[in-house]
């Protein structure tokens, strides 16, 4: 039985904690080092590209007060030595050591695993009592940080005025422990929690996806109006002479329900959904390099090479529908592919790095090395 994190196995993981409740991992990651510093994100926080905010427990007498950034250099200089956080979402994306990090949590599929967003704190900082409404992991980077657990809450609860934030106005502390680098706590979403940095201290928060209702019928519906091949109309060939004009009849429900049916299966949803889950997140971060490739230059660039890495900002996952195909879905790309070439998919979406003594292992024929070249020139994929 697979151990997660050297301590818990993924049968009570999954069956005590996941979306059920939280769960503290001491040392999930002995002699844990951080892979980006403070100075680091605050020159992220500084680029237009890099999502970054900051977030003051006061700041002209008002309570939980936001900035966004990007920040001017000599922010930073100028900054309180108490009370305050920089948050910098999307770490991974820019620093390759973080992307790595990610594979630690691919016993959850891909099509889940969001980002990392990186915050620093000088004792004091923290971004309040709140909830989010997707499931993170908080590993502690760099020194202390004190958590209060709280209630399961909903969008009823009250919130703070007078602040951008969405600050819990009452928070009902269940659980609190000390974080130190290297420890880690899983929180499932909707459970209120409260942060404090006990010293100057970095927090890694691991997020999952977790789209709406609302948004899932908004795209999918978009996805199937772009990829219709014909605007067809309403027709009811049955229809006689209705004694009640104003009456919708069922047969016409009936139709129209025919109608969204014949649109709304397995494979639309399939199709739409394999492209929704692997959009980069910030599409600035995959593209294509200056000079394509053609299928003759892999076997140099592989021989010149290490590994086969993913992009930092893409996402690989795939379907094996019931038939000789399957699709390989990258950042929002389908690609239809062999089911011989099953094994190949399976390991390419497994790890962010494939060694390229592993690559050579593969039966390599046109189909994957057309594939490959295709990735390589979309910037999905490159060699190191």
């Amino acid at each position: 039985m697979p151990q997660l994190f050297n301590s818990i196995s993924s049968d009570t993981f999954f069956s005590e904690y996941w979306q059920k409740k939280p769960l503290l991992i001491r040392q999930a990651f002995p002699n844990f080092t951080c892979p980006v510093t403070p100075d680091e994100l605050a020159g992220l926080a500084c680029e237009p590209e890099v999502e970054s905010r900051l977030v003051y427990r006061q700041l002209n007498k008002k309570k939980w007060q936001l900035e966004q950034g990007p920040f001017n250099e000599d922010k930073f200089s100028h900054l309180p030595k108490a009370d305050w956080s920089l948050l910098v979402q999307g770490v991974d994306h820019w620093i390759p050591e973080l992307a790595d990090l990610l594979d630690c949590f691919r016993f959850l599929p891909n099509w889940q695993l969001d980002d990392i967003m990186a915050s620093f704190s000088p004792p004091g900082g923290s971004v309040g009592p709140h909830f989010d409404e997707y499931d993170v992991f908080l590993l502690q980077g760099l020194g202390e940080r004190d958590w209060k657990i709280g209630q399961t809450c909903n969008h009823s609860e009250p919130c703070v005025k007078g602040t951008p934030l969405r600050i819990l106005d009452t928070f009902e502390e269940v659980d609190s422990w000390v974080l130190q680098p290297g420890d880690m706590l899983y929180l499932p979403a909707r459970v209120a929690h409260f942060g404090t940095a006990m010293t100057d201290g970095i927090t890694l928060s691991i997020g999952f996806r977790a789209p709406s209702h609302e948004e899932i019928l908004e795209d999918v519906s978009r996805h199937i109006l772009d990829t219709m091949v014909e605007n067809k109309h309403l027709q009811m060939r049955s229809q006689s002479l209705q004694k009640h004009p104003g009456e919708i009849q069922p047969d016409v429900i009936a139709e129209l329900g025919n109608i969204i049916r014949q649109h709304l299966n397995d494979d639309n949803i399939t199709q739409w959904f394999g492209c929704f889950s692997t959009q980069p997140k910030n599409p600035e971060i995959v593209s294509a390099p200056e000079d394509e490739i053609s299928t003759d230059d892999l076997l140099a660039l592989c021989d010149e090479s290490e590994w086969l890495v993913w992009n930092e900002g893409s996402r690989f996952c795939y379907t094996t529908p019931n038939n000789d195909l399957m699709t390989l879905f990258v950042d929002g790309e389908a690609y239809a592919l062999s089911k011989s070439q099953l094994s190949f998919v399976q390991r390419l979406s497994e790890k962010r790095r494939m060694a390229i003594d592993e690559l050579a292992t593969f039966a390599r024929h046109g189909d994957i090395d057309d594939l490959l070249a295709k990735l390589i020139n979309t910037g999905s994929l490159y060699f190191e």
